[in-house]
């Protein structure tokens, strides 16, 4: 459903039980606060069980509906398959199934990340396991415990928050955490002589605190409650606040050829293109190239490695009427002219505010640029939007004098003069390569050809 989408209301049921349908066909339509989607059945077969009713708050993850597929039934017995919308690989190993004596069933989820090329079959394989317990174990929980030496004896007393109990990643990395802080255990396993092990244990973040202290509310105070969609904008900045540290930089740029330069074809390319041509896509124009430049700007963090990121999709923030923000994404923004990037600036940011925006289009995102200066704000330090790792911020332009320089003498001079900020995760981008891809940007937008023609 999108980046940051944690839950999503079932508007309306397109089948009833019993209902026998084909792959693709409609399901059930669901709707969050940024988009409204239907989900599609991914595969053939006889619906036995709708889990939510219309109206229902669904969860991430959660099993909306169960499909029974139609085949051979060998001995009576054949594995629960489960089918996920994944959001990584990780969810996909813990949403593999268990046995079941009813018939080959699906289980379709709803999970955060878009588009139906993400889904996954995960089978049972038969075999011995060397965890002998009656307990389900999947086997990214199985494999945390191999590495980390937990016995099955030990893994059987951790409690799962899962469905029925079951031990989920985050159940078994708590206990590890909670593990270490307490005197050894002599009967562990656990590998102690490891350098590399004990490098990367002492490098876990602390657990932070959750508690907060409360807050009073005085005689004619008004209180109002957030929406879904700001709980998720509050989560989602939280989020990224602990997970990077967060380093800023700023360049100012002398923006007066450009200025001059869009006053002269604004009116001429309305006539011809019917688009207004604004700052924003001439600004995602010289982030896009400067992301060329320094691709190392251009990357996401797993743990201990860097991703960087093949392809250049610009998320641009968008301010909606209720007060809410949402960011559609620009794919492939380094391969549009001028005039594509105009037209997918205003398409994005009209469905955007109309709420027609689909999960394509505000998911995939790589670097994020924010406009502050549409709200006359001179400069900001934008919050990070995860999993990227930089976003850039441009203040708004206005006339000030500044110091020209001439081969006979320097002079002062009315200029339009923009602030760039640059917010960046200083585990993996330093202030060497933030600020050179910052002034990088600025370069281009100072070095305009005025003579360019569109």
């Amino acid at each position: 459903m999108g980046e940051s989408v944690l839950e999503a209301t079932v508007t309306a049921w397109v089948v009833s039980e019993g209902d026998r349908v084909k792959e693709d066909d409609s399901l059930v339509e669901i709707a969050t606060d940024k988009v409204d989607s239907d989900v599609p059945s991914p595969v053939s077969g006889v619906v036995k069980k709708i889990l939510f009713q219309e109206g229902d708050v669904v969860q991430v993850g959660e099993t909306l509906i169960e499909i029974e597929v139609e085949g051979e039934d060998v001995g009576g017995s054949s594995p629960l398959d489960s089918i996920a919308i994944a959001s990584n690989q990780e969810d996909q190993e813990e949403n593999l199934p268990e046995e079941e004596s009813s018939g080959l069933e699906e289980e379709v989820i709803i999970d955060d990340l878009p588009g139906l090329d993400q889904l996954a079959m995960a089978e049972v394989e038969d075999g011995q396991d060397q965890f002998s317990s009656d307990r389900f174990y999947s086997p990214l929980v199985k494999s945390i415990a191999k590495e980390e030496g937990i016995s099955a004896a030990e893994l059987d007393r951790i409690k799962g928050s899962g469905v029925e109990g079951r031990l989920t990643k985050n159940d078994i990395l708590s206990y590890l955490e909670n593990k270490s802080s307490k005197p050894a255990d002599p009967r562990g396993v656990i590998e102690r002589n490891n350098p590399e092990k004990e490098l990367e244990r002492s490098h876990k973040p602390p657990v932070k605190d959750s508690s907060v202290a409360a807050v009073s509310a005085s005689s004619g105070d008004e209180i109002i409650e957030m929406d879904r969609m700001r709980r998720l904008i509050a989560d989602h900045m939280v989020h990224s606040v602990q997970t990077s540290p967060h380093v800023a930089s700023f360049v100012e740029a002398d923006v007066t050829s450009l200025v001059n330069w869009r006053n002269e074809v604004k009116e001429e390319f309305k006539k011809r293109e019917g688009e207004n041509i604004t700052f924003t896509p001439i600004f995602i124009e010289a982030i896009s190239k400067a992301l060329r430049d320094y691709p190392l700007i251009n990357v996401s963090v797993d743990g201990y490695k860097i991703i960087k990121k093949k392809s250049i999709n610009i998320g641009m923030a968008t301010a909606l009427p209720s007060g809410n923000l949402i960011v559609p994404v620009i794919h492939n923004a380094d391969q549009l002219s001028l005039v594509g990037l105009t037209r997918a600036v205003n398409s994005l940011s009209s469905r955007a505010r109309e709420n027609k925006l689909t999960p394509d289009e505000i998911s995939g995102g790589t670097f994020t640029f924010t406009n502050i200066g549409a709200f006359g704000n001179i400069m900001g330090v934008p919050i990070i939007n995860q999993p990227q790792a930089a976003i850039l911020a441009v203040g708004t332009i206005k006339k000030k004098p500044a110091v020209i320089e001439t081969p006979e003498g320097d002079f002062i001079g009315i200029r339009h003069m923009v602030y760039l900020s640059l917010s960046y995760d200083h585990r993996v981008i330093d202030g060497a390569l933030g600020g050179m891809f910052l002034k990088r940007v600025g370069e281009y937008l100072e070095n305009w050809n005025t003579a360019r023609e569109i």
